[in-house]
């Protein structure tokens, strides 16, 4: 059920302050130590922002798609880093437990997530299962009471400091493709599963991933999501996730995109050069504008989406296209941003160039901007 409009106004001025007094102020220093402090974790949690989604019964907000992106679009404005924090246990690491979780796995799971007493990872990819995800290889072998599970999980986000892993395994070898895949609700502790060395990546210092590994990894045919009405359909419970963890991703790039204008506006405004403002020189203005006029487009699209979704309309086709066209759009706007402070755009104490390697794995992760474009073309091209 929405929010009062006043609560939700409420919501939004909320994190509209406390991303502008706690956590921009933060970007440089997290940056730097490549490390969240705990004290912003625990103020997260008291805001509520590790249950923003998760239905109200639970302890969340339960908040409509439509809502949770016009929140996503102020969380946007700050390094990518401090929402990723919590970000999955809002999408991909709690919403197939939403939609899919038998009554007992909710109660038990989804109270924890929406504290953050626990964080929650999607354990999807693998090194031989990247934008191919159907071809999972790790397997969940029926033994006794328990699958055992055997198998490698690459690049996988806050893997480092999760608490529950939904990891995706193939129950029946014997079938191709997506099919014969389940979907497992895997504790951190669960013997048999340990982790990598963190990664180093090239931008988003602060959010951690690595390797999960599992290796005869006994679980409980009741950690199965859905039980045993849900073997072999796993795949489908992680399709269904991203269709809202793209639009999640679409209105985070809207986000970044309007911190990046801001800040070649002010840049513009004050930089001075053959004795004027640069903002001045028709040719920067028009970069201006084309980042404003896409950023405009973008965030049209992932709100229209976002209600569709919540009137029950089938948004597939409609996700990938934010995804594709949004994710885009704040690589092209944060490219522009470096130009416009020119020089300065290549130094890293400048917020546009470490916007512009955070944004950079829009584009990648949830699906790359070239399995959107196939997603988009098999829905135009079906009977």
């Amino acid at each position: 059920m929405p929010l009062e409009q006043s609560t939700l106004n409420q919501l939004i001025d909320t994190v509209r302050r406390f991303v502008n007094e706690r956590l921009i102020p933060l970007e440089e220093q997290v940056a730097n130590d490549d490390l969240i402090p705990d004290k912003v974790i625990n103020e997260m949690k008291e805001l509520g922002l590790f249950g923003l989604t998760i239905p109200t019964e639970y302890g969340g907000l339960g908040l409509s798609t439509y809502e949770e992106c016009l929140v996503v679009l102020e969380l946007g404005r700050t390094a990518p880093a401090f929402r990723s924090i919590f970000g999955t246990n809002n999408g991909i690491g709690s919403q197939g437990l939403v939609m899919d979780g038998t009554q007992e796995q909710k109660d038990y799971y989804l109270p924890k997530l929406a504290s953050g007493e626990i964080i929650g990872s999607f354990a999807l990819t693998e090194p031989e299962a990247g934008s191919d995800s159907a071809s999972v290889q790790t397997k969940a072998i029926l033994d006794g009471d328990d699958y055992v599970l055997t198998g490698t999980k690459r690049y996988i986000t806050n893997a480092p400091t999760a608490g529950l892993f939904t990891v995706f395994a193939r129950t029946n070898t014997d079938e191709p493709g997506s099919r014969g895949v389940s979907a497992f609700l895997v504790d951190a502790n669960t013997p048999g599963l340990t982790l990598g060395k963190p990664y180093k990546k090239m931008g988003q210092q602060g959010a951690h991933i690595c390797d999960v590994i599992l290796d005869q990894c006994r679980v409980s045919q009741s950690k199965m999501i859905g039980g045993k009405d849900k073997l072999n359909r796993g795949f489908q419970t992680a399709m269904k996730t991203l269709d809202r963890g793209r639009l999640h991703i679409s209105a985070l790039s809207v986000g970044c995109a309007k911190r990046l204008i801001e800040l070649s506006v002010s840049y513009s405004k004050d930089r001075k050069q053959f004795g004027q403002a640069i903002s001045e020189f028709q040719l920067l203005q028009g970069m201006l504008a084309d980042s404003q006029a896409e950023c405009y487009a973008a965030e049209t699209m992932v709100l229209d989406a976002a209600a569709r979704r919540d009137r029950g309309e089938n948004i597939n086709m409609l996700a990938s296209c934010c995804k594709l066209f949004a994710t885009e759009m704040v690589g092209k706007v944060a490219d522009r941003a470096v130009q416009i402070h020119g020089g300065a755009g290549y130094i890293d104490e400048y917020a546009v160039t470490r916007f512009y390697k955070d944004v950079r794995l829009f584009r990648i992760y949830e699906g790359t901007s070239q399995i959107q474009q196939t997603i988009i073309a098999k829905n135009l091209l079906k009977d």
